[in-house]
C-alpha cells in the first residue's frame, strides 16, 4: 500500500520502503501455499499480490534511453562510482577495477585525503589523469577522475554532502566526435531521524540540475531506491514540461532491481539498491554491473554510457 501511495510518509515507511523488492519472496511463497490449499479466493488475492510485486520489480513505466536519429555522433565512456565509506575503500581494489574494467571516468563519494593519497600510490593518475577533488575526513568529500579533460562548473546548494557538479569533455579521436557530459557528484544525507527533510531537499536539489539543459549523468550514493516516491520524482519532474520523457535509472533499465549496493559489510542483511547512476534520456547504457569492493558498505556500480556528440 504504501509503495502505491506517493505522499511524504513518516521516516519508518520511508525506511521501509527500501526493502520493496524482497517481498515478491513472501508473496511467490503465499501463491504457492493458495494453489496448496485448493482455495479460489486465495489463490486469486494471492495471485494478485504477486501481480503488483512483480509490476514493482519490473516497473513498466520506468524511463527509458531514447533512440537517437541515425547517424547522430556520439562518444562512448565506461563510468564507476563509489562510495567509499570514510575513505576506507581498498585504493588497491579500486585502481584494479578501473583498470580491468576500462573505467574512464570514476566519481567517488565519501572522498578523504588519504584515499587519494592511496590511489595516487596504487597509480590511478597514470590511468586517470585529470582530477577534481574535494577531500574531506567526514562523510562530505568527493572526487572525480577521468581519462577526459574536467571543468570544476559548481556545487549543489544547501547540501551537507558535497555535491560538485563537473564538466567531462569527452572525445573519441577515432571517429572525430566530441561531447560533453555534465556530472553531479551525488551524496544525498540519509533518511534517519529528524533528517528526513533534508533529504528530501537534497533530492529535489539533483532533480534541479538534471533538468539543466544539455547531457546529464547524476551519479552517487541518494540514499533512496526506485521504491521512494521521492527518487522517482526526480526521474520524472526534472523533465516535466516535455510529455512523457523520463530521466533513466541505469541500475532499473537494466534490471538490476535485485542487485543491491548496500550494506556491503556486517550483518548479512537484505540488501538494497541506493547507489544509482541516472542520465539524460538520450545517453543510451548497456553493461550494468555491481562490484563489491573491500572496506565499504557500498557496491561500486558501473555501466558503459553512450552520449550524443554535441
Amino acid at each position: 500500500m504504501f509503495r502505491g501511495i506517493p505522499v511524504e510518509w513518516p521516516l519508518m515507511v520511508v525506511q521501509l520502503l527500501s526493502f520493496t523488492p524482497w517481498l515478491v519472496v513472501p508473496a511467490a511463497l503465499a501463491l504457492v501455499l493458495a494453489v496448496l490449499g485448493r482455495r479460489l479466493w486465495v489463490i486469486i488475492t494471492a495471485a494478485a499480490l504477486l501481480a503488483v510485486q512483480l509490476f514493482w520489480l519490473f516497473p513498466l513505466d520506468a524511463g527509458k534511453p531514447e533512440t537517437l536519429p541515425a547517424g547522430t555522433a556520439t562518444v562512448s565512456v565506461k563510468v564507476m562510482s563509489l562510495n567509499s565509506e570514510y575513505g576506507e575503500a581498498d585504493a588497491a581494489a579500486i585502481v584494479s577495477m578501473v583498470r580491468e574494467n576500462g573505467v574512464q571516468l570514476l566519481a567517488l563519494q565519501e572522498h578523504t585525503q588519504g584515499l587519494e593519497d592511496r590511489l595516487g600510490a596504487e597509480g590511478l593518475e597514470k590511468i586517470l589523469p585529470h582530477r577534481v577533488s574535494e577531500p574531506n575526513d567526514d562523510a562530505s568529500g568527493g572526487a572525480v577522475y577521468s581519462a577526459f579533460p574536467l571543468e570544476a562548473v559548481g556545487l549543489l546548494p544547501d547540501t551537507p554532502f558535497r555535491m560538485d557538479v563537473t564538466r567531462v569533455l569527452l572525445k573519441d579521436s577515432s571517429a572525430g566526435s566530441a561531447a560533453v557530459l555534465n556530472l553531479t557528484n551525488v551524496h544525498a544525507l540519509p533518511p534517519v531521524d529528524e533528517r528526513i527533510g533534508q533529504w528530501r531537499s537534497d533530492l529535489d536539489k539533483v532533480a534541479r540540475q538534471a533538468s539543466r539543459p544539455g547531457s546529464q549523468l547524476l551519479t552517487g550514493d541518494y540514499n533512496a531506491t526506485y521504491d521512494h516516491s521521492e527518487f522517482r520524482e526526480v526521474l520524472d519532474k526534472a523533465l516535466a514540461g516535455q510529455e512523457g520523457r523520463k530521466l533513466v535509472d541505469v541500475g532499473t533499465a537494466s534490471g538490476g532491481r535485485f542487485s543491491p549496493t548496500w550494506p556491503m559489510e556486517g550483518l548479512p542483511l537484505p540488501g538494497i539498491v541506493i547507489d544509482h547512476m541516472v542520465t539524460s534520456p538520450l545517453i543510451s547504457s548497456s553493461d550494468y554491473s555491481v562490484h563489491r569492493i573491500p572496506g565499504s558498505d557500498h557496491a561500486a556500480i558501473m555501466a558503459r554510457l553512450v552520449v550524443p556528440a554535441g
